[in-house]
């Protein structure tokens, strides 16, 4: 990634800043739904982000709905097949990728009904959720939240990536998840996920974030 000029900003105005610039996004193909990437390591909580930018919305009279692909993971047996810590499973296995493309992304495309499932599987009681579709008005948006998010070619209208420094990310990581830290290092350097996404958002600094929009 190139250099890029950052602007010091508060998790708040981040907030209202992305949300006044969804209210004119335009789905390219047709769709009455625009579908909006959080792109981040867990450590980097860009679901926070997004439930930070849903509220935005919500004051400003646009229905959006939040949606963490924590909720679509795999079932353990196929998430696990390799052991409890193998990078390469988790950069390539731990996320039902079909199911989200079927129950969330299916139902946004131009001439979808937009009903779109929450979630699909606790990874806690390791069963499905059983949860109820929701209706998503045209004109509401999409916040998908979660990592590794932009090397699925999934149909994004924007994508904010929240980045955290090798460093940052290690220390913001609990250890119990270290396992995890080389598949965002490979993540870095096939996708370059600072340089791909539309908005990035550098998070070192937990209290007053960086970014470029």
């Amino acid at each position: 990634m190139g250099p890029v000029r950052l602007e010091a900003i508060t998790w708040e105005r981040l907030g209202d800043l992305l949300a006044e610039r969804l209210l004119d996004l335009k789905p390219d193909d047709g769709s009455p739904w625009p579908r909006i990437a959080f792109d981040g390591a867990p450590a980097a909580r860009p679901g926070e982000l997004a439930h930070r930018v849903s509220e935005a919305l919500r004051i400003r009279g646009r229905s959006s709905l939040v949606v963490g692909t924590e909720g679509f993971l795999r079932p353990a047996s196929l998430r696990l097949e390799y052991g409890h810590q193998d990078a390469e499973a988790y950069y390539d296995g731990w996320f039902d990728t079909s199911a989200l493309w079927r129950e969330v992304f299916g139902p946004l495309e131009a001439g979808g009904n937009g009903r779109v499932l929450p979630d699909l599987w606790d990874p806690a009681t390791d069963r499905a959720t059983r949860s109820s579709s929701i209706q998503l008005p045209p004109g509401g948006l999409l916040l998908l939240h979660g990592p590794l998010l932009l090397r699925h070619w999934f149909p994004f209208d924007l994508s904010v990536h929240v980045l955290l420094s090798p460093g940052a990310l290690r220390r913001r990581t609990p250890e119990a998840e270290h396992w995890t830290l080389p598949a965002f290092e490979r993540y870095e350097n096939e996708v370059d996920p600072g340089a791909t996404a539309d908005v990035l958002v550098r998070a070192d600094d937990p209290r007053r974030p960086a970014w470029n929009g």
